[in-house]
């Protein structure tokens, strides 16, 4: 369940699957390959410094390494979220420590799987903070591991940045809790506006998975910001993730005679809720947020997902340098992946934090959360990021469409927050 990367072999130890619950192996060969899987390390091997660098390259860091930390879902239902996110934060360390590290030292990580488990994601931050001893975490991208990680850091006063937690309560835990995403009540008025706007919706309905602080939160910022733009919420059908049969739900849905259907979930769940969708005839276009970014989503609904649409951090498409510098990156790294929404977050997060450390000159905690709460127009791959006094990142959204054959996200708009 745990994972300790050293400085010079972060890369040859990523891989864009995790393994199964276990340590992730560090293979010797240069490209990626498939990690065994293990049981969960007792005793973690202790970081060593990076090899020394070639002369034309800048000095590799030498001495005692930066530890930093990352919990994430590397399994289970939403383990693309996790995997993703770990390879983005990966990529960001190699390259820092390619430069000369941070401080003058290599940046190492620890990881540990929360297998989608708010319970799991706990002990797996006091783990890091109390065991460990990191100097910061990153993670989680789901907002309920989140919330339920979150206190933990707080109390011991560890910075945690959230690459891509986007309820709104994640950062109310308190002043040392960070996110580099946007939050729901802004990517909810995104999803409204576009529906109104661009889909000239009239009448929507909103199917919620009811168990996920996130899909709540999602659904009533959309519906709140639909029906202040002069639409009508038609009708609200909840269920719990992992649920097979939509049929009752989708059957009401059908019978509101509605012009767009909101689903704010996660990709699992999505998949499903599509194909059962357009089997009963529902072909109006689907609208989602973030949860829906994942390569699995088209391989579970196959063409049922085309032709919606879902609001993201960032498209791989868009024709911007930064963007494609990443993806370019990332794919040499990662055997020819492109990577999601969740892999940039991870970067920007891990990036967006060496940053504030060598602002900070220190990695001592309160030190370093102010120099976090001070980032001003950090250049993203997701977008420049501002920290707001409530330590959200002020930051656009993107709408992209699911097309294709097979289906895959395609840059539609930008939407900025007014």
């Amino acid at each position: 369940m745990a994972t300790l990367v050293s400085a010079a072999a972060l890369l040859a130890s990523c891989d864009s699957k995790a393994p199964s619950g276990g340590a992730s192996a560090v293979p010797e060969a240069t490209q990626p390959k498939p990690a065994e899987s293990k049981p969960a390390e007792t005793k973690p091997a202790e970081s060593k410094p990076a090899a020394a660098a070639p002369a034309a390259t800048p000095a590799a860091p030498t001495g005692p390494s930066i530890l930093i930390g990352h919990f994430g879902s590397l399994t289970g239902s939403e383990a693309t979220f996790g995997q993703s996110t770990s390879n983005g934060i990966k990529l960001a360390i190699s390259q820092v420590n390619a430069k000369g590290g941070v401080l003058g030292k290599a940046i190492a990580l620890k990881e540990y799987d929360t297998r989608g488990d708010a319970g799991e994601a706990k002990l797996a931050v006091e783990r890091l903070v109390k065991s460990d001893k990191v100097v910061t975490v990153l993670g989680e991208v789901a907002s309920k591991l989140s919330l339920a990680a979150g206190p933990v850091c707080q109390e011991a006063g560890v910075p945690m940045i959230s690459p891509s937690s986007t309820n709104p309560k994640v950062t109310e835990i308190g002043d040392y809790i960070f996110r580099v995403c946007f939050i729901d009540p802004f990517q909810g008025l995104a999803g409204a506006k576009f529906a109104r706007e661009n889909l000239k919706a009239q009448k929507a309905a909103v199917l919620v998975d009811q168990a996920q602080a996130y899909a709540v939160g999602l659904a009533e910022q959309f519906s709140k910001n639909f029906v202040a733009k002069g639409g009508t919420i038609a009708t609200t059908q909840n269920y719990t993730g992992g649920a097979q049969d939509f049929t009752a739900q989708l059957t009401s849905i059908r019978g509101a005679g509605v012009d767009v259907i909101y689903i704010p979930g996660y990709y699992t769940d999505v998949g499903n809720i599509a194909i059962q969708a357009r089997r009963l005839g529902l072909n109006q276009p689907m609208l989602g947020g973030d949860g829906w970014d994942s390569e699995q989503l088209a391989k579970i609904a196959g063409d049922a997902i085309e032709g919606s649409f879902y609001t993201n951090h960032y498209a791989p498409d868009q024709p911007d340098a930064r963007v494609q510098e990443f993806i370019r990156d990332y794919k040499a790294a990662f055997g020819g992946s492109t990577p999601d929404g969740l892999a940039a977050l991870g970067y920007d997060a891990a990036k967006l934090l060496f940053a504030a450390m060598e602002r900070a000159k220190t990695t001592e905690g309160k030190a370093l959360r102010d120099a976090i709460a001070a980032t001003k127009d950090f250049p993203g791959v997701t977008g420049t990021i501002t920290i707001d006094p409530n330590r959200n990142a002020t930051k656009a959204a993107v709408v992209v469409e699911m097309s294709g054959n097979p289906p895959v996200p395609t840059y539609v708009t930008t939407v900025t927050p007014q």
